[in-house]
């Protein structure tokens, strides 16, 4: 049996624009995260920081991919 997922066709498209944007910040950020790493310059509290918002963004990505993604009780 599936749940209903009570979502408007805007609303999934809305839902998987903002996890668009949200994969690409998570790019955004390793790439970011590697630049620095390589520069020879580090600034280990800047790194930390950034791979927190990075951790953060894949919590904030699963949510809304669940969100997206019907439940199904078996």
């Amino acid at each position: 049996m599936m749940a209903e997922n009570n979502l408007t066709e805007e609303e999934r498209l809305q839902l998987q624009s903002q996890i668009d944007r949200l994969r690409q910040e998570h790019r955004d950020l390793d790439t970011a995260i590697d630049a620095l790493s390589d520069s020879g310059q580090a600034d280990r509290l800047q790194i930390q920081r950034l791979k927190k918002r990075k951790l953060h963004l894949r919590d904030k990505l699963q949510a809304l991919e669940d969100e997206l993604t019907p439940d199904i009780i078996a």
